[in-house]
């Protein structure tokens, strides 16, 4: 029989020009409540677009992207 697994995910937040990499709180939350709950930590992800997955090196990789602060 063959077994299937998941792969974990990662949450990237940039913040001053550096990658600050998120773990995953819980793996039933959805990306979006993940969101939800690191903007009580970083009050910019209120906002932020959920960019991915993206698969690199072994992870689900997802990015948080704000608009704020940007002109156009």
């Amino acid at each position: 029989m063959i077994a299937t697994k998941l792969l974990p995910r990662v949450f990237i937040h940039t913040e001053n020009g550096q990658k600050i990499r998120l773990t995953d709180p819980n793996e039933d939350f959805s990306p979006e409540a993940v969101c939800n709950h690191f903007a009580n930590l970083y009050a910019i992800l209120t906002t932020a677009k959920i960019v991915g997955p993206e698969f690199k090196d072994d992870f689900r990789e997802y990015e948080f992207v704000s608009t704020i602060g940007t002109k156009g």
